[in-house]
């Protein structure tokens, strides 16, 4: 009698943000309907994959180590396939496989649909006729046994409609509206790896969070590079956002990450009327200066910026503020610097991404004279002043919460034995006593300390007649 032969086993490692998250979750969907088992380790997998990210030289300095570590397990199973996908994969393109002689697979964000078939030319050796322009295969040299394969057409068409994600959570929901950007920041790298801005059809996202819903899970966070830019067959974003908090069953939203300049009152009315969206807002900065964001590109001054906080904050009283901030870019005096500590002060915001400036090789902002570039350790310096500054804030601000009480959904188990762990709906971490099993279940909790960063908590019983933030 024949057996069945073993499924192909993946194993998808990502780095980055939530989109680089859902783009795993993605491919491992894609290859779960094609017959692969996903496994928890690359040691158990025939096929790794390395999902990356490419918005600082720091997660390629660090993913190009990994794969290098992966290269020792593919020495002792030399059929094992190795692939790169992602933003970094994009962006380095063919160079990563004269970098990278072992790995037989570079694959930017367009290329997911086609993944199962790729692997099967590479084990083949064979080239099917459906590649794109901009696509390439290196036939294999007489010492090698598998071909080199690199997919990196930008598709303006791929929204990946119709494929569904492989969801790693049965708490929460990553579901992208919108991939790529039409905005050209001259320090950002997305545009160039992820194409112009494509969005999604209303009605096919909506199914989507019905579908999740219907699986038992209760927030969902949407996605896009701007993701408040999106506009569909006479949808905008906050018409979105509405019917999305209407989805029965759903009982968070959030959204991530907006530009500032889409930030409206319409936008703001939906998130102060909707009881399902959050009272979180991750508003990007990047700058305090207006002319340092004018030469980043960001199409908006310090002041309207600023206006922008107070008609957020007089919408919606309670809600908490993040941002991202970059220093260091070249150009930038001392004095400018100073000025993205001041609004920092000003605007006193809950958490905030800090990072000072990464060279990205086809930004413009790499094109600006060689005299304008930060002395390194200067760049350091500020950062590590930023990072004190807004520390000292957010310990404060946490400090005056002690005590409030929170409905709070259960994320995973804490790091201390017999503590989970949760999110407020202001995005609020607070670890308190009780059992993993409850995980993906809402608890009323007291918050009665704080480390600056996250809190601790104690489970109480809910107020009579009292709606919780």
């Amino acid at each position: 009698m024949t057996q069945n032969p073993s499924p192909r086993r993946a194993y998808v490692e990502t780095y980055g943000c939530q989109m680089n998250i859902s783009d795993g979750e993605l491919m491992e969907g894609i290859l779960e309907a094609q017959g692969y088992q996903i496994v928890s380790t690359p040691d158990d997998a025939d096929v790794v994959l390395v999902n990356t990210c490419a918005i600082r030289e720091h997660a390629e300095r660090r993913v190009l180590g990994r794969v290098a570590q992966l290269q020792g397990i593919k020495r002792e199973r030399p059929e094992m396939v190795i692939g790169v996908t992602g933003c970094m994969a994009q962006r380095m393109g063919d160079t990563l496989l004269d970098e990278a002689p072992y790995v037989d697979l570079v694959m930017g964000p367009d290329g997911y649909r086609a993944l199962p078939e790729r692997l099967a030319e590479i084990r083949t050796g064979s080239r099917s006729k459906t590649g794109r322009p901009g696509d390439r295969a290196e036939p294999p040299p007489p010492s090698k046994k598998r071909m080199q394969l690199s997919v990196l057409s930008l598709d303006m068409d791929e929204n990946y409609e119709g494929l569904e994600q492989r969801r790693t959570s049965s708490v929460a929901a990553w579901v992208p509206i919108q991939r790529g950007c039409d905005h050209r920041c001259t320090f950002c790298i997305v545009p160039y790896v992820r194409g112009p801005e494509k969005n999604r059809k209303p009605a096919e996202i909506v199914d989507e969070i019905r579908a999740i819903a219907d699986g038992g899970v209760t927030e969902v966070t949407l996605l896009g590079q701007t993701v408040n830019s999106y506009e569909f067959d006479g949808w905008s974003f906050p018409r979105l956002l509405r019917e999305v908090g209407r989805v029965s069953g759903i009982e968070r939203v959030r959204y991530q990450s907006p530009h500032p300049n889409d930030v409206t009152p319409e936008l703001v009315e939906v998130m102060a009327t909707e009881p399902a969206v959050c009272e979180n807002l991750h508003l990007p900065l990047q700058a305090g200066n207006d002319r340092t964001l004018k030469r980043m590109l960001r199409r908006y001054t310090v002041e309207s910026f600023l206006e922008k906080v107070e008609m957020v904050r007089a919408g919606v009283p309670d809600i908490t503020l993040s941002t991202d901030v970059i220093v260091a870019f070249p150009g930038e005096t001392d004095e400018e610097y100073r000025g993205t500590l001041q609004v920092m002060r000003t605007v006193r915001f809950d958490d905030a991404f800090t990072y000072k400036y990464s060279p990205r090789d086809g930004t413009p902002a790499t094109r600006l004279p060689e005299e304008q570039f930060i002395d390194p350790e200067e760049a350091q310096a500020r950062l590590a002043e930023l990072i004190e500054v807004h520390r000292g804030i957010q310990d404060e601000i946490n400090r005056t919460e002690v005590g409030r009480i929170e409905n709070v959904l259960v994320e995973k188990q804490a790091r201390d034995p017999g503590s989970i762990l949760g999110r407020t709906r202001r995005n609020k971490v607070v670890a308190f006593p009780g059992d993993p099993a409850r995980i993906g279940d809402y608890a009323t909790v007291e918050l009665t300390s704080t480390t600056g960063a996250t809190f601790g908590g104690v489970e109480v019983a809910a107020p009579a007649g009292v709606a919780l933030p």
